[in-house]
């Protein structure tokens, strides 16, 4: 379900001279991270073009986070190519944050300050006037959300509220690019939620967004394009649709059988569907129609415990190309 505005529809301020050249904003070419002997991101290649919504899927370790701390100009590349924004991010490092967004993966709020102290406070630091830092405060909090909390130290907000005051930190300085690294991590359903819901917002505006991500569903809500990530490589780059598509069947069927070894009940289902995944508590069924699976189940001497017919995702994909799934690592 993707999320969708509500009827009293809130903006945030932007500036109306977006970027909109064909020039990717983002331009990475051979990119290399090294730290020591281990290799964090091995030769990507990533376009992030202006008014894109793109993500990096892929687990814990995959290389997702070096990559966006290589793009926001806070770790030096180790090797390869890299623009951002039309400069070098060894000699415009300063230049191109300040026309960055961040939301890191930990918030880095102030729990001493209240709400609007930590945006008018953040403000100063790009040079932004304390009547400006006030207004530009006051607009933010009531796009995330938060306007009636403004008085209130971050200490006392539950954790959604602080990942909602850290993007709306990100937007203080009015970037031309966004990035978010697990903008969700740890949140229940209901904050992940609410987060989408901004961050669709900022979408339709026109906000160029850079996701790191392991949810596969985020992936699905909020990118118009991404890569695959996974031991520091690039393996599938597409739409989420344009991926499902040319990896999987549409359906999948989820079969358990209690706590019975699954491999003798894998080797009767050879020859249903297009192929089979066996993982540790079910065995997957990749088939084009998912109701016609069950009755040849029964016809085989098969009885499972559970059938779950479903549309195949982004984890269905990550699943084909790398032979585990995302929640892993």
């Amino acid at each position: 379900m993707t999320a969708r505005p509500g009827p009293a529809e809130q903006t945030v301020p932007v500036s109306p001279g977006r970027p909109s050249s064909d020039t990717p904003l983002i331009d990475a070419r051979g990119l290399v991270k090294r730290f020591g002997d281990r290799i964090a991101v091995d030769g990507v290649d990533v376009a992030v073009h202006a008014g894109e919504a793109f993500g990096f899927l892929g687990p814990n370790g995959a290389g997702k986070t070096s990559t966006m701390r290589m793009i926001g100009c806070v770790s030096p590349p180790s090797g390869g190519e890299l623009t951002v924004l039309g400069m070098d991010p060894l000699r415009d490092g300063a230049a191109i944050r300040a026309r960055f967004g961040v939301c890191p993966q930990d918030d880095h709020l102030d729990p001493e300050l209240t709400t609007g102290d930590n945006l008018t406070t953040y403000a100063r630091y790009f040079g932004i006037s304390r009547r400006d830092a006030r207004r530009r405060a006051a607009e933010l909090l009531d796009f995330v959300q938060l306007g009636e909390r403004a008085g209130s130290k971050v200490s006392t907000l539950s954790g959604g509220m602080k990942r909602r005051l850290a993007i709306a930190r990100a937007l203080v300085n009015d970037p031309d690019v966004i990035l978010l690294d697990e903008p969700t991590t740890g949140l229940d359903p209901q904050a992940r939620h609410l987060v989408w819901d901004r961050l669709f917002r900022l979408k339709r505006r026109g906000v160029t967004l850079v996701v790191t991500t392991h949810y596969m569903d985020e992936a699905e809500q909020l990118c118009d394009r991404l890569v695959i990530m996974d031991a520091g490589k690039i393996v599938a780059e597409g739409s989420p649709p344009s991926l499902i598509e040319r990896y999987c069947t549409k359906d999948v069927v989820e079969l358990r059988f209690g706590d019975d070894a699954l491999e003798p009940y894998a080797d009767k289902l050879e020859g249903i569907g297009d192929r089979l995944e066996v993982l540790p508590d079910r065995i997957l069924l990749y088939a084009a129609d998912g109701d016609t699976v069950a009755p040849v189940l029964y016809g085989r001497d098969l009885a499972p415990s559970g059938v779950l017919v479903r549309r195949a995702g982004l984890e269905d994909v990550f699943l084909r190309l790398t032979g585990r799934t995302l929640v892993e690592d």
